[in-house]
């Protein structure tokens, strides 16, 4: 008897099935869409493998042994769960439970992942969001052992081994207070725009950005007399003082309190993307939840 699963072909339960429910192997053979010969060299390797005839020969025909009987429902029943198995996955959105982990940064928390909420919310209300910090040196492990979902980042700062997918392309825009001396200009120009106290984002506390780049282009300075490491702290700094900033338009555009104003230069935007890893690549359930983020993202908010 050969006993090791190792060697056990799928295609011998499938055969040994069709035995039992035909009781012949010509009938057998026609449902399994074989020829008789190759059904009656299966049935020979399940004797050899269970150490046991399995179907002896009658006048009414082949009739199978206790052994065989007493495979039958255990094998029909190994068939139907690996028919299950490789069965396509149903995603029903409305029934989905399950918990999505997003990596992002504040400005990400807000421009994407607050849309995509409230159509969660309406579409899957029981998919749970888990937002992380993004972490740059960390986040293709992240991906990679599944404790990040999906990472909002943008394509200079993706790692290479990922799948990715551009969300939509940001733009910059100068905002301050509604009360602000220069607000009813609508417009600044370039000498008020670098004459005005501004406020920067940075993470490590700099007091130089790309607007200062593109300043320095032109030969110009501007005064920043405040460095912040988060840009969901801006409103409020801008609203309660007269220093102006220079902001992703997805931030600035839902405060009643900020007026936003084109920046007198051009300040170079940047694309917003999503990256995932190959393991959650085919998943439908991961699928149908980046399908919609990049759907939320379509639009401009205004």
């Amino acid at each position: 008897m050969n006993n090791d699963i190792r060697s056990l072909d799928l295609n011998l339960l499938k055969a040994l099935d069709a035995l039992i429910d035909e009781g012949s192997v010509t009938l057998a053979a026609q449902r399994l869409s074989l020829t008789q010969p190759a059904v009656s060299g299966m049935l020979t390797r399940l004797r050899d493998y269970f150490n046991d005839p399995l179907f002896i020969r009658t006048h009414k025909g082949m009739v199978p042994t206790l052994r065989a009987l007493e495979l039958g429902g255990p094998v029909k029943q190994i068939l139907t769960e690996i028919s299950i198995l490789l069965k396509p996955v149903d995603f029903d959105p409305v029934r989905a439970e399950l918990t999505y982990t997003l990596a992002a940064t504040d400005y990400a928390l807000r421009a994407v992942i607050a849309p995509l909420m409230l159509a969660l919310k309406q579409r899957a209300p029981l998919i749970r969001v888990a937002v992380r910090s993004y972490d740059s040196e960390r986040i293709f492990h992240q991906l990679e052992r599944g404790d990040v979902d999906l990472a909002l980042l943008t394509p200079q700062t993706t790692p290479v081994d990922l799948h990715s997918r551009a969300l939509y392309q940001e733009e910059y825009v100068c905002v301050m207070r509604a009360g602000h001396p220069l607000a009813a200009q609508g417009s600044l120009t370039l000498e008020q725009f670098c004459a005005q106290e501004h406020i920067l984002v940075s993470n490590e506390g700099r007091f130089w950005g790309g607007t200062d780049e593109a300043l320095a282009e032109k030969g110009l300075t501007r005064r920043v007399g405040m460095s912040v490491n988060s840009f969901l702290a801006l409103p409020e700094l801008l609203r309660l003082t007269d220093m102006i900033a220079v902001v992703p338009y997805r931030l600035a555009y839902h405060h009643d309190y900020l007026v936003i104003m084109k920046t007198p230069l051009t300040v170079p935007g940047f694309i917003k993307s999503m990256a995932w890893h190959e393991r959650a690549h085919r998943n439908v359930a991961h699928q149908w939840i980046r399908a919609l983020c990049v759907e939320v993202s379509q639009n401009r908010p205004s």
